[in-house]
């Protein structure tokens, strides 16, 4: 389903999808693959096209993934601790209920790009995510101008290799850099989400 979005309100209502991410329908793979097109289109360092994409379906690998995503968050959420209202409140519940379900996501999208960039000069390591992370975010647009949903997390990076060795990617040669559940969304009615004034971001001169 493609959705009749201008520029602009795509751009302001792509949001971290966690809470209503349709846990029951299955994500086309022509869908998907339309949104990978798009993603190779994304600028890239010296032109270097080393992006990886790693999908992932079979649920015994989701649900040892999702293992490995949990370890962390809980910990995450805990250390967080205080009360939490409005906006905060309703982001670590949202956070909770996707830890509850990673493993029932129907798709989870691995950015990857060839090489290690431990210990690597500043500018290696920026243009290395100036590829992929360009490349990853059109993935998730084009996602969203078909109804999916989508939300950059990380987590699961504290045990890269032990994720590596489950999916079969070649630790030593290739960076894992986030893991992105997939799924159609329950409504399509996102809206922009508050930010702090413009004049704290920007700065001119």
């Amino acid at each position: 389903m493609r959705l009749d979005l201008t520029p602009d309100e795509l751009l302001s209502t792509t949001r971290a999808v966690r809470k209503r991410l349709d846990l029951e329908r299955a994500v086309e793979r022509e869908v998907l693959e339309e949104c990978f097109a798009l993603a190779q289109q994304a600028p890239t360092a010296g032109y270097s096209q080393t992006w990886h994409f790693v999908v992932v379906t079979d649920a015994e690998k989701k649900a040892a993934i999702g293992e490995l995503w949990r370890q962390v968050a809980y910990p995450y959420l805990q250390r967080g601790g205080g009360a939490r209202e409005g906006q905060m409140l309703r982001i670590s519940d949202a956070v909770v209920h996707l830890a509850e379900h990673i493993h029932e996501v129907p798709v989870f999208v691995i950015p990857c790009v060839k090489g290690r960039y431990e210990g690597k000069p500043n500018a290696l390591t920026a243009s290395m995510f100036g590829s992929i992370i360009p490349a990853a975010w059109s993935f998730m647009l084009a996602a969203r101008s078909r109804g999916l949903g989508s939300v950059w997390t990380t987590f699961h990076l504290m045990h890269e290799q032990e994720a590596a060795e489950i999916l079969g990617i070649p630790y030593d040669d290739v960076m894992q850099v986030a893991l992105i559940p997939v799924a159609h969304t329950i409504g399509t009615d996102f809206k922009p989400a508050p930010r702090r004034p413009r004049d704290e971001h920007v700065h001119w001169d």
